[in-house]
């Protein structure tokens, strides 16, 4: 059933959902900028896939526990919006600093500190989002959020290329250029976003708020939590497009064409991320329209174990990558709302979030290597494996 316990604005387009919206743009454009040239800057200063693989992993893992400890935080809170405000300026500085790297271990440094601002602020923003909406709404209000958030990250990798193009590949002063679009985010979620005091603030442990949520959620997670582990860092997309393509174009063509493919990814993320959320608002049962989406990355994983290497072909797997990304993330934020009572929302949401970075720390670090020590094809097929295993999972789950 749908959540009913506490009222909600009848309105799901609102103030607070165009704030929170907006705030998601400027800030993936911010990190998207920084995401889109790091593949070829670490190959710049002569670190391979694996760094990328340690780097990726690390920061998801880090920001998982981050969300996790920030969920049962929130819960607490009388008011969440300044500490949600001050992961916001984390993630805006982390991608700036990384101006200043000059080695791989200041990459991962920069990194880690943008993703840890990430996890704190992940469960408080969707908690409040949830509370700005009717519960029959969900699908689209996160649906909308992950929308606008992904046509930062389309905007991102055009920023840039253009800024490529003008610094004749100077990335440090790209990495720098981030910073503008992260002190926006920071205003409009200042600004536009408005929280009505959280009236019964949890007074659960942290292992209290664990037990207590539901055995359908604990279901779902576990679903979840099996896709994850085969849910590598789209980085490595553009990582495996930047050398298929070196051999033919060049190493700066190739690094161009998969910035212009991640674009593209990121383009068709954007679009099946409010498609997916208002077709789960009007579908009997909301989980058929995620365990598509988890269907869609095993065939995108699939491709890759043939070992594409055209740019059609890689557009194919990129268009794929981006129509499950944002199925997934829109679906699997408003089923976790609809799933769990509201006073528990932040609990909900770092327990979500902590499940989907553990896996995205052991997915990317085991692909990174296996395609190192194996084969990308071999990595590329066990990604396709759990991804497959997590669709039976969640199709046979019961959750609505």
């Amino acid at each position: 059933m749908k959540q009913t316990e506490v009222s909600a604005p009848a309105r799901w387009l609102n103030r607070t959902t165009l704030g929170v919206g907006l705030t998601s743009l400027f800030s993936d454009w911010s990190h998207e900028m920084a995401t889109a040239i790091l593949p070829a800057f670490l190959t710049s200063i002569g670190a391979g896939p694996g760094w990328l693989g340690v780097i990726e992993g690390i920061s998801d893992g880090l920001s998982g526990v981050a969300k996790l400890a920030a969920g049962h935080f929130t819960d607490s809170l009388r008011r969440r919006k300044p500490a949600i405000l001050a992961g916001y300026a984390l993630t805006a500085i982390g991608p700036g600093a990384l101006a200043l790297a000059s080695r791989a271990p200041h990459v991962l440094f920069g990194r880690t500190a943008a993703w840890l601002g990430r996890g704190a602020r992940t469960p408080g923003r969707k908690a409040l989002l949830a509370a700005a909406v009717p519960p029959a709404a969900y699908g689209r209000a996160f649906g909308f959020e992950r929308m606008l958030d992904t046509l930062g990250a389309i905007v991102a990798p055009a920023t840039a290329l253009w800024l490529l193009a003008r610094t004749s590949h100077n990335y440090s002063r790209v990495f720098l250029w981030t910073l503008l679009p992260g002190l926006l985010a920071m205003a409009c979620f200042g600004v536009l976003v408005r929280e009505s005091p959280n009236h019964t603030p949890s007074e659960r442990s942290f292992l209290g708020g664990l037990r207590e949520l539901p055995r359908s959620f604990r279901r779902f997670l576990l679903a979840v939590g099996v896709f994850g582990l085969g849910d590598f860092s789209h980085t490595l997309l553009i990582l495996y497009a930047t050398q298929t393509l070196a051999q033919e174009r060049g190493r700066a063509a190739a690094a161009s064409i998969a910035v212009g493919l991640y674009l593209l990814h990121n383009v068709f993320y954007a679009g099946s991320a409010y498609l997916g959320g208002w077709l789960s608002d009007h579908v009997r049962h909301r989980r058929m329209v995620l365990v598509v989406g988890y269907v869609l990355a095993a065939v995108m994983a699939g491709l890759l174990v043939t070992g594409i290497h055209t740019v059609l072909w890689l557009a194919m797997v990129f268009s794929l990558g981006g129509i499950f990304v944002g199925v997934q993330e829109a679906l699997e934020d408003s089923l976790a709302a609809e799933l769990v009572p509201a006073a528990q929302h932040g609990m909900a949401f770092g327990t979500l979030a902590a499940v989907n970075a553990i896996g995205d720390f052991a997915s990317s670090v085991t692909i990174g290597l296996l395609w190192t020590t194996v084969s990308p094809s071999g990595a590329f097929g066990v990604a396709g494996i759990l991804f497959l295993a997590g669709a039976i999972l969640l199709r046979r789950s019961g959750v609505r």
